[in-house]
């Protein structure tokens, strides 16, 4: 019976993801006897590389459609039901620090940044700031629900905000804090904690959840972005403050 479950739709799921891939294979290959003429053995590499590709966005898109949307929305309708609809905040924010670390796009960027800078930015510091911001972007999220403030009263001051830093933060910081709030609306977040925002707004009364539930995307987008920015102005204080002893 669990088999069931866990495989039901998933040829839904392998025709979805062989709708998407194909055109990228038949582009690749059609360059390669045309252009690149790459020995064969690369591309049976590649080949090979692509259906590993293939296999593990299959699973994941099946892992999403039964485990991590269901578990997301009713975690978030139990909170609110079973222990307070002011509880979700606090849950949020702790979820907006959990999905961070197990983002692997943000681990890539951390780790990038790190390289790059030779280490004037290290990984954990950065990986740090992200998570703060997105489990800050998450509960402000759930306040937003609760409290029934539309969205355009929080884009539009954060981002007046944000254009506004990166103005007078260090140029370096303003280009990574922009790629962090990309990267930080993975996998991850996208699929556990917007079915989490979904299901606080569907059982808060007086709440419409294709109104309230979503946005919350668009505010983990945002905070990160000032989250580093106001990381870029701390290390720029402590690098005057050095320059005057």
């Amino acid at each position: 019976m669990s088999e069931i479950v866990i495989f039901g739709g998933i040829w839904q799921v392998i025709k979805d993801v062989t709708v998407a891939f194909l055109p990228l294979v038949l582009f690749f290959l059609f360059f390669q006897l045309v252009y690149l003429k790459l020995p064969w053995a690369e591309v049976i590499n590649i080949l090979k590389g692509t259906l590993l590709t293939f296999l593990g966005i299959v699973l994941f898109l099946q892992g999403v459609h039964v485990g991590f949307l269901p578990v997301g929305e009713l975690l978030g309708q139990g909170l609110v039901t079973q222990v307070g609809k002011w509880f979700v905040i606090p849950v949020g924010f702790s979820l907006g620090l959990a999905t961070v670390f197990a983002e692997p796009a943000v681990r890539a960027l951390c780790e990038e940044v790190e390289k790059v800078s030779s280490g004037y930015i290290p990984e954990k510091v950065l990986l740090v700031t992200l998570s703060l911001g997105v489990g800050l972007a998450v509960a402000l999220a759930m306040a937003r629900i609760i409290l029934g403030i539309p969205l355009m009263y929080l884009l539009i001051p954060g981002y007046g905000l944000a254009l506004a830093v990166s103005f007078i933060a260090k140029e370096n910081f303003v280009s990574i804090a922009f790629d962090s709030g990309g990267v930080t609306t993975g996998p991850m977040t996208v699929t556990f904690v917007m079915a989490f925002s979904v299901g606080v707004a569907s059982s808060v009364g007086g709440r419409n959840p294709l109104i309230e539930g979503f946005g919350m995307i668009a505010l983990v987008a945002l905070i990160p972005v000032l989250a580093v920015l106001l990381l870029g102005l701390i290390y720029a204080a402590k690098e005057r403050q050095l320059n005057r002893t």
